[in-house]
């Protein structure tokens, strides 16, 4: 036996693991480090059962090539050359626009994901790049970006010393926490009330952190930003506002208070409580308790991201931050400053930069909404998309309009995904490259430390090593991109990884303030660290990072450094042209213009809504025996009362303007009437996991419509989805 450590990959709350193996590398049991500083021994019911996930019998283990429909194992080699003989095959036909790459939501979790991403878009060399980022967060992406200049400036909740935090839309005690990395949330929100704190949640359902918060209230779906724009109406009408807002926030400038104070006059609370469900009085009463709190936080996830007016809703989230003077300050809202750091902007953040060919939606922080992927492989024309790379991503499970992708994939001339399962999206592959296992990998969390809660890092090596012939995942990431680029399917990947540290350096030396500011790129590459080109490449970046860490430093503290508490930092995040906080950006004034409108219109009668489970994330653990039953259902959540009303009996067909579907109903009083929620990733079919598709539910996105988008970042919509239900 013999024990290692590592951070858990399996969603945003990079917990410690302490594992322990057999003399075989196999993983007897999987606990909490208590030694993480950071974690300090939290383990949930997925992170326990790593494991499992890690040795699955039904994952990929070689690489796969489909001929006439038909499945065969491959060598890496010959995989490498069938992906180069395709890719360069639709690029000789139909030119670079006529490739798209989709990447997943575990490349957030993923060490290659992370570092090798941008470069293998880079080498496609196409506007067709798509991710679950719009599926899931980019509304917060483009607020911040349109009010700070960097749309990565996202502040978290300080929540070990805020006195007061209201949350919409977020369900921290399933999800483990969304753009704001805090382990064991369920602690630190026990301990916020327990230092004498008020916990506020507002959501539909009655969830499992809303049953721990001093107070629950229901909002109807996808009217989050009503609310939020009542409460607004009350601090400027009722002078609740910090005394020196007038004056900036940490000697930074604050623009466009006037305008706001304009916006607010059509949302007070008595003429948003009709759209939202909450009551005017309570709208008042939270602006008024926001306020007065010593220090208070607004957080607000995906629930809010993913309708039809996320963006302004995420805007009006630090809006009410601003306002109440805890924008940037201990106990509200602050960034984290991670021992990695993103490069400075050097130009205003700036959206539509280009447009997509069908639709005309804009582009946002470099890619186009994956609502309107089916769109560009559909529709003929000059750019018409014949080729697709996916990595670790299940689109037509995650994507709205799914069915509709799992169609449109079939037309594709060619497709080579890396993933490694055979599922939903990857069947229509005609190459399938896995990646190594868990224990083989390198892990440091490049995304997710950048919106912590504390200041952390920590690395993991590899426990077991590669078998012989076998690609790392930054390997198989790196040949890709070199095929991509018209390289060849035997070219060494290694002068990728040169190229970019060469660029970095160069860059680092150039820039001043740098801490290596006129050095010599050489004896910089000299001094780095590392078993492959991707661990030299982290080991550069930290040591270009503000507290000067290295490789060897992390490697020789396994569990972690504590970095110290958030700082106030706005000076060195705001990169706006004007170098003020823009309060009143204008595409989202335009889009309050919009939201002015809807207050006219009835809401519907019935409304979809997602969920979430603890033991599982997104479609890709669901072949992991011991996190499917119980509670991890897919059933259709629905109140008492609208099932008496609607005569509905153990099943009910729920139709909307995408499609329908025959769905289990669990009655529950913890949803308001009016509302009915569905399970996220479920739809389980035609793919080589025996154990998802003994549990395969139905796909959620078979009822999402993705004709219908967030204006401003084009984010899907999967809240608030008008439905009708019926008797099965």
């Amino acid at each position: 036996m013999r024990t290692a450590h590592r951070t858990c990959p399996l969603c945003e709350a990079v917990c410690g693991l302490r594992l322990t193996l057999d003399d075989a590398g196999h993983v007897t049991s999987v606990k909490g480090d208590r030694d993480d500083p950071f974690s300090k021994g939290f383990i949930c019911p997925k992170g326990a059962t790593l494991g499992h996930l890690d040795e699955d019998p039904d994952r990929l283990r070689v690489p796969m090539i489909r001929t006439g429909g038909e499945w065969r194992e491959a060598s890496w080699d010959e995989a490498f050359r069938t992906v180069a003989e395709g890719l360069t095959g639709v690029i000789d036909a139909h030119g670079r626009q006529s490739l798209a790459v989709y990447l997943g939501n575990p490349n957030a979790h993923s060490m290659a994901g992370a570092l090798y991403g941008g470069a293998l878009i880079r080498a496609l060399g196409t506007r067709n790049v798509f991710s679950a980022s719009t599926a899931d967060q980019m509304p917060k992406h483009v607020s911040c970006g349109l009010m700070l200049g960097d749309p990565l400036a996202i502040a978290v909740p300080d929540l070990d010393r805020t006195d007061y935090l209201l949350m919409l839309g977020a369900n921290p005690l399933e999800s483990n926490g969304s753009l704001c990395t805090a382990p064991d949330f369920p602690g630190r929100l026990k301990a916020l009330r327990g230092r004498g704190g008020k916990l506020v949640v507002v959501d539909p359902r009655r969830t499992r952190t809303a049953a721990l918060a001093d107070e629950h209230l229901f909002v109807r779906p996808g009217t989050d930003a009503y609310l939020l724009f009542g409460i607004v109406h009350t601090l400027l009408a009722e002078d609740l506002t910090s005394a020196d807002i007038g004056a900036g926030i940490d000697g930074v400038g604050v623009n466009g208070l006037e305008e706001v104070r304009r916006l607010a006059e059509d949302f007070a609370p008595e003429a948003v409580a009709p759209m939202c469900g909450v009551p005017a009085e309570e709208i008042v009463r939270l602006a008024r308790e926001l306020a007065a709190a010593p220090t208070a936080a607004v957080y607000a996830r995906i629930g809010t991201c993913t309708a039809e007016f996320g963006t302004v809703a995420q805007w009006l989230v630090d809006v009410v931050n601003v306002l109440t003077g805890n924008f940037d300050r201990p106990g509200g809202v602050m960034f984290a400053k991670p021992a990695v750091e993103n490069g400075r902007r050097s130009k205003p953040y700036v959206t539509g930069r280009w447009h997509s060919r069908v639709r005309g939606l804009p582009e946002a922080n470099g890619e186009l909404p994956v609502a309107t992927l089916a769109d560009e492989i559909e529709t003929p024309g000059e750019g018409q998309v014949r080729g697709l790379v996916t990595v670790a991503g299940n689109p037509v499970l995650s994507a709205p309009g799914g069915p509709r992708l799992d169609r449109a994939f079939r037309d594709l001339e060619f497709m080579v995904c890396v993933d490694p399962y055979l599922n939903e999206t990857t069947r229509h592959a005609n190459v399938i490259l896995p990646p190594p296992r868990v224990t083989q990998s390198p892990h440091y969390d490049l995304s997710l430390l950048a919106f912590a809660v504390r200041n952390y890092a920590r690395f993991s090596p590899p426990i077991l090593p590669l078998e012989p012939g076998r690609p790392s995942e930054a390997e198989i990431m790196a040949r890709l991109a070199m095929i991509a680029s018209g390289q060849g399917a035997d070219a060494d990947p290694a002068p990728l990884d040169e190229l970019i540290l060469d660029r970095m350096l160069r860059r680092a030396v150039e820039t001043p303030g740098s801490p290596v500011e006129g050095a010599d790129p050489a004896e910089l590459r000299a001094s780095l660290d590392g078993d492959s080109g991707a661990e030299r490449r982290l080991d550069a970046m930290l040591k270009l990072g503000p507290y000067g860490l290295s490789l060897a430093t992390l490697l020789a503290n396994p569990h972690g450094i504590d970095l110290g508490p958030l700082e106030p930092r706005l000076a060195e995040i705001v990169r706006t042209a004007s170098g003020r906080v823009e309060l009143a950006p204008p595409r989202l004034v335009e889009d309050a213009a919009r939201l002015r409108e809807r207050l006219a219109v009835p809401p519907a009668e019935i409304v979809l809504i997602g969920r979430r489970h603890l033991r599982s994330n997104n479609s890709w653990l669901h072949n992991v025996e011991p996190l499917v039953g119980g509670t991890n259902r897919c059933t259709l959540q629905i109140n008492p009362d609208d099932v008496s009303r609607l005569g509905l009996g153990e099943r009910a067909v729920v139709r909307s303007a995408a499609g329908e579907l025959v769905v289990p109903l669990e009655p529950t009083d913890t949803i308001m009437p009016g509302v009915v929620s569905l399970p996220h990733g479920w739809g389980h079919s035609g793919t080589s996991q025996p154990v998802a598709a003994k549990h395969a539910g139905v796909n959620a996105n078979t009822l999402t419509d993705d004709s219908v988008v967030d204006a401003p970042s084009g984010n899907a919509v999967f809240n608030g989805v008008p439905v009708t239900l019926g008797r099965a």
